[in-house]
Parts: C-alpha cells; structure tokens; sequence
C-alpha cells in the first residue's frame, strides 16, 4: 500500500489513492496512509456472523470514494462473488508466487520444497476464482541457497513493491494505449461472421464477404489526420444521423477526415469508461450495413418477430 501511495505522487502517475481501508482498523498501514494525508476510512474488523455487514459497509465507502478500480494490498479475506461481479474487471491484485503456481498460502515455503530456481509475485485481476484472474505481470526472484521462507518473503516482497504501482499505472491507462484498445476492438470485429483484417490508408480495417469481393465495415485509427483521438470508425445510417451524433455527444462521437464525407462517425475510444458493449452494437450494425445478403436474410428476419 505504501508503495502505492508514493508511487502516485510520481510526475506522471496515471493513479491517484483516494481512500486507504481495510479490516483491520488498527493496521500501521492506515496509520501511514494518515499520515500522508490520504483519506482513510477505519471499519471495525468482522466477525462471523457480521461478514455480510462488512463487505456492505466497505462496499458503501468505496463508493463514497469515487474510486474507479480496487487494488488488494495485503487485504487476507475472499471478497463474495456478488462483490465482485459489481466490480468486475476493476479489482486488482498481488500475489506472492509465479501463478498459476502456489496460489493460496504458504508460497515461499512451497516453492522452497519443490525445488524450484524461482519464485516470485505476480499481479492479476480479482476474479470469483481464487487467484485465478487475468495476469498482468510477474517479477521472478531467485531462490538461493539455504533460503527459508522468511528470507524468500522478504526479497518476493521487495520485488512486488517495484512491480504493481507499474502495473496498477499500466492497467488504469489502458484505454488511452493504442495497442491494447486495437486488441479489443479486433476481438470484437473479427468475432463476427466472415470477417478478416486487412490495412487501409495506413490504418487497420475489418472487412466482410471474402477476399475478393469483401467490404470494411470498421477502421481503426490512431490519432490520424492530426486529430487527438484514437477511434473506432463505422458506417451511419446518412449524414443527418452522423452530425446529430457529434452535436450531441461530441465527447463520444465526431466526424472524422475523409471518411465523415462517405457518413462515417468516428467513436472516441481513449477517454475513460468507454461502452464496449456500445462499441460491440455500433460494430455488428456497421457489419450488416456491408455484409452480403447471404449473411443478413435470417437477422433481417429475426428483426421483424
């Protein structure tokens, strides 16, 4: 946690710690986070019978927060599934091993006796599945000679201290990082029937119906003709619907150079808490308005019952 909290004040930090909690409200921790003048929130330690209370109350402060993501720093409980489902994809964590080995307690000691060469930390996305979620980073540690576990913990814990504020930074600046909004945008695209990638004007475009007689239906765009948006650019139904759009929205939409002539709108994709599930509906109807007859008959049906 600390690690955290001074890795924010970096120039340049993407993040920022706006509430220090736990269940332990006499955790040095928190005292530190004080300290700093963090805001830090101080929630009676559960017992049993109250554990739904507890993630309630916890829940109820995040909230109040205004955090965006969630990141574990020696929290010890199994957050409930429910929990988690509400933070879905926002809830990050570290975990001192090389997963998928050793996930639960004991890592060190587990590693020493298997003989391995390496341990060491890896931070993940929390999912429902105990230390199971998405990787987004590992730092190995050797393991010397006549290591105990004691010693094995206290090096595996100076290597998570460099690696999650770089991994915490990497993860909350995803959607202004071109690659990693490419990735899903091509995940969607090419989910679709009949579908490839083929480059356009420098920029990847998503085709359908073939190789030969194939249209694009959807281009990605880096900041191209000087604009500072990366986006998503698919077909409108005329100009009208186009301008509405960007007069409308135009922190979501605008129209974008040469293809805003043909009425295509560009979706703004590095800004925060972009609507993917938006993204996916603009991305199939743009789809069925180039997709062949043959593709669109039995949805042009399903559409009228």
């Amino acid at each position: 946690m600390a690690a955290l909290v001074y890795a924010s004040r970096m120039p340049e930090c993407p993040f920022e710690v706006v509430l220090v909690t736990g269940d332990r409200p006499n955790a040095t921790g928190l005292d530190l986070a004080e300290a700093e003048g963090v805001p830090v929130v101080r929630i009676p330690r559960p017992t049993p019978k109250d554990k739904s209370q507890f993630f309630a109350a916890l829940e109820l402060v995040i909230d109040q927060s205004g955090a965006d993501y969630i990141v574990l720093a020696g929290f010890m409980r199994i957050l409930p599934e429910e929990f988690v489902a509400r933070w879905e994809g926002r809830i990050l964590n570290i975990h001192p091993s090389l997963l998928p080995k050793y996930p639960g307690l004991d890592t060190h000691s587990r590693a020493i006796e298997a003989g391995d060469s390496h341990a060491g930390c890896t931070v993940h996305v929390v999912t429902a599945a105990l230390d199971e979620g998405p990787i987004l980073g590992q730092l190995a540690v050797a393991i010397a000679t006549g290591e105990t576990p004691e010693t094995l913990a206290a090096r595996v814990k100076l290597a998570e201290h460099q690696l999650y504020p770089r991994a915490v930074a990497d993860y909350v600046s995803r959607w202004r990082d071109p690659a990693a909004l490419l990735a899903r945008v091509r995940a969607l695209a090419l989910a679709l029937p009949e579908t490839d990638e083929r480059e356009s004007h420098g920029s990847p475009g998503f085709r359908v119906g073939g190789d030969k007689t194939g249209k694009y239906f959807a281009y990605f765009a880096d900041q191209h003709h000087g604009t500072p948006h990366i986006a998503l650019l698919v077909r409108t139904g005329s100009m009208d619907e186009l301008l509405a759009l960007v007069e409308d929205q135009p922190e979501v939409y605008f129209k974008p150079a040469y293809y805003g002539a043909s009425g295509w709108v560009g979706i703004i994709l590095n800004r925060p808490g972009v609507d993917w599930d938006a993204v996916a509906a603009w991305l199939e109807r743009s789809w069925r308005g180039a997709a062949p007859k043959r593709l669109t008959r039995l949805m042009d049906v399903a559409d009228e019952f």
